[in-house]
């Protein structure tokens, strides 16, 4: 990338196009040029954004839209594996998170539970899934919930499809529904919803393969022929996440949407949609490049993104193999900072007690502070919905004039007070990593202790966890440890003041699952610390929603001192 400094007033952009040209996106370092093209498009239209990270990215969305509020319950642990072969075995893993008291709230249900009835038949396997409606209640009485993969393509020679087939919805000489055909998409929805949606409470939804895979738009028309594929290949995804979340917000109004989709378009962030970075490796080199590629989804303007932790595909002695079992973990680590965090394996038992009591404990752990996070987390959320932030930050967003912080590849800001440093090797006791330039400096999130900025440190590291770091003159926000999200809504709060300069944050807060939001039911209370005072100004609480608590117990730490009040909504003042 490349940094170009422009004066106030009006530029002009120039744009050369070779109708020949071969698929090209690049800089010419020699001449600052942008060189863009297409071996299909008629034409190209560029839309230029101007202003810091933040400000591009929200541009970009005001553009192509705004995101909607995910469910609290989304940014929890989501556990997945490939895959689960009946609902007793669904249910059992759910209560053995329970029984050993490591959190979670969604539970995922990968292919194939439809048996041999036809591929995304979205009939159950009546012989495994004997009553869907059953499980899904077995889970909520949990607290837990399902997430169900279901595909874009469907067996021609299932009941649904050859009923898709008379209707004319598939692209042709596939299996994958024509979501460019607006009557093929109503047509998929209609059975999703009456099939699936209506009858069983499933909470989330699992869209797989959404490219479509095998690239099968390639030489075939859609549209009902009025369309080329390789022209709008490339929309497909974007066109699955519409249909299913237009008909969610129709047929589950009282509910949040929550969509996990492996690939994605402009625009996607507007069906509340995440994704996730396919089915990837284990190795160290792989660890690495997710984080680059997670970093480049939210430059790209995606809020929503995870990888699977512990790699897709996994060795076959995973779980006594000590090098991946430290792989494994720090997969693991990492993701507490990530959007959402997510285990996924191929052929595999993920769930931790599989990989030894120590490798049990460590995940727990992990775990257990992504929801201690929660506070912190969810109120990002929000500023990613209201104000177009993104929170799995590049450190070009919050350190464009240090150059130093421009070469980091793998470390980023998680929101606007965590530095993440993630390690991807094997073995490391002493790690490097950089504090950007902050005039008030670093904490470390481990331990407390105190680093200047602008400059490499070296710190050691054990299994417990990864390097982080917080930004002098930050607040976090912190909750207690609980079983699942909705658990800590409205308990107490632990405000951690990082001093050395003045802070502020506003906590947000609202019913977690529904689009009452969306209509004022909500409720923020801005956090202000003083650092030449020390004092840590506690707002009025603003705004309302269904089941906000009238009082809470709101615990304040600064360094080695702590105060505990009682707030009853009222501004308060506490000093130190």
């Amino acid at each position: 990338s490349a940094i170009v400094y422009l004066e106030a007033g009006k530029h002009s952009i120039t744009a050369d196009m070779e109708k020949d040209d071969t698929p090209t996106l690049g800089l010419r370092m020699d001449d600052g040029t942008t060189v863009l093209s297409s071996p299909v498009a008629d034409a190209v239209d560029y839309t230029v954004f101007v202003g810091t990270a933040d400000e591009i990215v929200s541009s970009y969305r005001t553009l192509t839209g705004e995101i909607p509020m995910m469910p609290q319950w989304a940014l929890g642990y989501i556990h997945c594996r490939e895959r689960y072969h009946s609902s007793e075995e669904i249910i059992r893993n759910a209560e053995t998170f329970r029984e050993k008291q490591i959190p979670l709230d969604l539970i995922v249900q990968d292919w194939q539970w439809w048996g041999d009835t036809g591929w995304n038949s979205m009939v159950f396997d009546s012989k495994n899934y004997p009553s869907p409606k059953a499980l899904t209640d077995s889970l909520h009485d949990m607290n837990t919930r399902l997430m169900l993969s279901v595909w874009s393509k469907i067996d021609k020679s299932s009941d649904l499809g050859k009923q898709m087939l008379d209707k004319g919805c598939y692209i042709p000489d596939t299996d994958w529904i024509d979501f460019f055909n607006p009557d093929a998409a109503q047509a998929y929805w209609s059975n999703f919803s009456n099939r699936l949606l209506k009858p069983f409470g499933i909470d989330a939804w699992w869209q797989d393969a959404t490219e479509p895979e095998n690239d099968d738009l390639v030489g075939r028309m859609v549209a009902n022929g009025t369309m080329h594929g390789e022209l709008v290949r490339n929309c497909y995804p974007l066109l699955v996440s519409k249909t299913v979340y237009e008909g969610l917000r129709k047929d589950s109004p009282e509910r949040r949407s929550m969509i996990l989709t492996r690939s994605a378009f402009p625009g996607m962030q507007r069906y509340g949609a995440a994704t996730w970075s396919g089915d990837v490796g284990n190795d160290w080199n792989t660890l690495k490049t997710q984080i680059s590629a997670g970093l480049g989804m939210m430059a790209a303007g995606q809020a929503w993104w995870t990888y699977d932790a512990g790699g897709f595909f996994r060795p076959r002695n995973q779980y006594t193999d000590k090098d991946y079992i430290e792989r494994m973990l720090r997969w693991v680590q990492t993701s507490v900072f990530l959007p959402l965090m997510r285990v996924h394996g191929y052929m595999s038992d993920t769930e931790p007690w599989h990989y030894g009591a120590e490798a049990e404990q460590l995940f727990k752990n992990a775990v257990q502070m992504r929801y201690r996070l929660l506070p912190y987390i969810y109120s990002w959320a929000a500023k990613v919905s209201f104000e177009g932030n993104t929170f799995m930050r590049p450190l070009i967003f919050d350190f464009p004039q240090d150059t130093r912080a421009l070469e980091q590849r793998i470390e980023y800001m998680f929101g606007d007070a965590f530095l993440v440093c993630p390690i991807t090797e094997g073995g490391i006791r002493i790690t490097e990593c950089y504090l950007p330039e902050n005039k008030a400096g670093w904490y470390d999130f481990r331990d407390g202790r105190h680093y200047s900025g602008g400059r490499y440190i070296r710190t050691s590291v054990d299994m417990n966890a990864i390097p982080v770091f917080v930004r002098a003159g930050s607040i976090v926000p912190m909750g207690e440890d609980v079983q699942y999200a909705a658990e800590s809504m409205g308990g107490t709060l632990d405000i951690h003041v990082y001093p050395g300069d003045d802070a502020s944050f506003t906590l947000y807060e609202d019913a977690g699952d529904d689009y009452a939001y969306e209509n004022g039911e909500s409720s923020t209370i801005t956090f202000k610390w003083n650092d030449s005072r020390r004092t840590l100004e506690i707002g009025a609480i603003k705004g309302s929603y269904a089941g906000m608590p009238a009082t809470r117990t709101i615990k304040v730490t600064v360094g080695d001192s702590t105060e505990e009040i009682s707030y009853s909504g009222r501004k308060v003042k506490v000093r130190f």
